[in-house]
C-alpha cells in the first residue's frame, strides 16, 4: 500500500524531468505503465498474440544477425512470413519493436524476482535476488544487448533507456525496486523514499552496462560485482536514517533537486537558452 501511495503522490520520478521523466507539465503526453508505446490496437485472439510474438522474435533475430540499423521493417516482415502492412499493424516502427522488447524483458525479470521478494525481508538479499534475476533473464540477449547498446547509448535515440519513449518500461522497473526496498525490514527515511527507487534503477543500469562488456565465463565478474556492491548499498541505505548523517542526506537530496532544475539543451546545443537557472538557497 505504501508503494502505491508513493506512486500516486508523484514522489517517484522517472529520470530527471517530471514525474514520468518528461519535462514538467508534459505528463499527459506520456503513455501509462500498462501501455507499450507504438503497438497498435491488436487482435485479442490467440492468433493475433502469436503473430505479434513471431514478429518480435524475428526482429530480434535479425537485429542480432544484421545489426539494428541495417534491419528494415520489410526484411522483418518477409522473414516472419507476414505482409508489411501486418507488421506495421502490430508495430509502427523498429523503435517500437525495441520498446516492446524492453517491456517483454521486464516481465521476465519481474517473474524471476517475485519468489525472492516473497520470502526475503533482508534488503541486501532482496537486491541481490532482483539483480541476479536481471542478469539471468537477460543472458539469452547478451550479444543482442551489445548491438543494441551502440544505438541506445545515443542520448537522442528513441531507444535510449533514459529517454521519454522508454518511460513505461523504466517506470515499471523502478516500481520493482520500490517493492524490493519498501518490502524489506530496513527503515527508509521519508525524505529519501521518493528518490531511492530511482537511484536503485540507476544502480541496475550500471550493473547492466558492466554485464554487456563482461566476457568472463558465465559472467562471473558481473555476479561478483553484484555480490560485493549490494552489501555496500544496503548498508548505506540502513545508515541513512542515522540522525548524525542527516546533513549529508540533505546535501544529496539538494544535489538531486538541482540536477532536475538544470535546463535541457535546445536544438542548437545551447544549454542555457531555455532561460532556467539552477535554484539554490
Amino acid at each position: 500500500m505504501f508503494i502505491l501511495n508513493v506512486f500516486n503522490s508523484g514522489m517517484i520520478a522517472d529520470g530527471w524531468g517530471g514525474r514520468d521523466g518528461s519535462p514538467p507539465g508534459q505528463d499527459d503526453d506520456v503513455p501509462r505503465p500498462h501501455e507499450v508505446p507504438g503497438v497498435a490496437t491488436e487482435a485479442k485472439s490467440g492468433r493475433g498474440e502469436r503473430t505479434r510474438a513471431l514478429i518480435l522474435e524475428t526482429a530480434l533475430d535479425l537485429f542480432r544477425e544484421r545489426g539494428y540499423e541495417e534491419t528494415t521493417m520489410r526484411a522483418i516482415a518477409q522473414q516472419a512470413g507476414v505482409s508489411l502492412g501486418n507488421a506495421y499493424y502490430y508495430f509502427r516502427s523498429k523503435e517500437h519493436l525495441i520498446q516492446a522488447f524492453y517491456a517483454h524483458s521486464h516481465q521476465e525479470h519481474l517473474a524471476a524476482s517475485l519468489p525472492i521478494l516473497e520470502r526475503e525481508t533482508n534488503l541486501a538479499e532482496r537486491l541481490r535476488g532482483v539483480l541476479n534475476a536481471k542478469i539471468q533473464t537477460s543472458e539469452p540477449y547478451h550479444r543482442f544487448s551489445g548491438i543494441l547498446f551502440k544505438t541506445a547509448a545515443d542520448p537522442h535515440s528513441p531507444l535510449n533507456p533514459f529517454g521519454p519513449e522508454s518511460n513505461p518500461s523504466r517506470r515499471e522497473s523502478t516500481a520493482l525496486y520500490a517493492q524490493a526496498l519498501f518490502g524489506s525490514k530496513t527503515r527508509v527515511p521519508k525524505d529519501l523514499a521518493g528518490e531511492l527507487p530511482n537511484l536503485l534503477w540507476l544502480y541496475q543500469m550500471g550493473i547492466v552496462l558492466f554485464w554487456i562488456h563482461d566476457d568472463s565465463p558465465a559472467r562471473r565478474r558481473t555476479y561478483l560485482l553484484v555480490d560485493h556492491t549490494v552489501d555496500l548499498v544496503a548498508r548505506t541505505i540502513g545508515l541513512a536514517s542515522n540522525p548524525l548523517l542527516s546533513p549529508l542526506r540533505r546535501r544529496v537530496l539538494r544535489l538531486l533537486t538541482d540536477l532536475r532544475q538544470v535546463p535541457a539543451a535546445t536544438g542548437d546545443g545551447d544549454p542555457g537558452a531555455a532561460g532556467t537557472t539552477v535554484a539554490r538557497t
